[in-house]
């Protein structure tokens, strides 16, 4: 049995579909059940379970052999770094009382780098503690999702403007399609057991792209001119705060500020496995531009 985590989300949906494409027995765990019904039409069994109660968590888990988990940030809540801090805690308990064979846990890209980097750094706290369990452990880093950029597209359409904290634009960076990162998960579980305790393995797309590229695929798209613009630094905080608490701000603006450092939000020196998606970015985008 593979217990999926989040399988309602993008990701979650992608393992999940591909492990039942496989064959093997899945139980989706939710935690609002009115997401179930695709997931029962391919034939998943249905949990609920509140990610941060411990203990309805370690049951909707139950027998399962391995577990998929993702940690999902909420821009909505009072203060989302307190919400994430506290998930994983929760995540922590749940596995230690279900002890199942193998974990898989979605992290970031530059989770291994020790200083303050904003949202990896959560992810550096999240694999420490997944760490100390009694169980095998994967860790699957993921560079930032393609999808990501649904949120400005319309601004972009509308405007001509995309606006990105990248900077310089045409700087390449890692990226990957949440469908393809479902994927690789989904091959990982179903592969061999190593016999390690510990795993680390990053997940990229086919190619790294700028926000220019993304400029130019939502152009192309669209049919109408977009050019990528970056906000000024001094105006990170303000733009932020429009729309998200102050705490998530200020974990998106260190991060933002490592990536465009460079050679911080990457792929871990002396890794030993980088699995590569095959979605473009402009077959990503496709939907986000020209939703059915």
């Amino acid at each position: 049995m593979f217990a999926i985590v989040g399988a309602a989300g993008n990701v979650g949906y992608s393992t999940s579909s591909a492990l039942r494409w496989a064959g093997v027995p899945v139980r989706a765990i939710l935690r609002d059940r009115t997401k179930a019904a695709r997931l029962s039409d391919i034939g998943c069994e249905i949990a609920t379970a509140d990610l941060q109660d411990a203990a309805s968590l370690a049951k909707a888990i139950g027998d399962a052999d391995a577990v998929q988990i993702i940690i999902p940030v909420l821009p909505r809540a009072k203060d989302p770094a307190d919400e994430l801090r506290r998930s994983i805690e929760s995540l922590f308990e749940a596995l230690a009382q279900a002890r199942p064979k193998q974990v898989l846990a979605i992290s970031d890209y530059g989770a291994h780098v020790a200083d303050d980097i904003g949202m990896p750094s959560m992810f550096r706290s999240l694999e420490a503690r997944l760490a100390q369990l009694q169980t095998q452990l994967l860790v699957l880093r993921s560079a930032e999702h393609m999808h990501n950029w649904g949120r400005v597209i319309p601004m972009a359409v509308a405007s001509g403007i995309l606006p990105t904290l990248q900077d310089p634009v045409d700087m390449a960076q890692p990226t990957i399609s949440a469908h393809d990162l479902g994927l690789i998960a989904a091959d990982l579980l179903l592969r061999p057991e190593s016999g390690k305790d510990l795993e680390v393995i990053h997940a990229e797309g086919p190619h790294r792209y700028s926000a220019n590229d993304v400029a130019a695929a939502v152009s192309q798209l669209s049919g109408r001119v977009a050019r990528a613009r970056a906000v000024p630094r001094s105006q990170w905080q303000e733009t932020l705060e429009r729309t998200i608490p102050a705490s998530l701000a200020n974990l998106l603006i260190k991060a933002n500020d490592a990536k465009n450092e460079g050679g911080l939000v990457e792929i871990e020196p002396n890794a030993s496995e980088v699995r590569y998606g095959t979605t473009s970015l402009i077959d990503a985008l496709r939907p986000l531009v020209l939703p059915v």
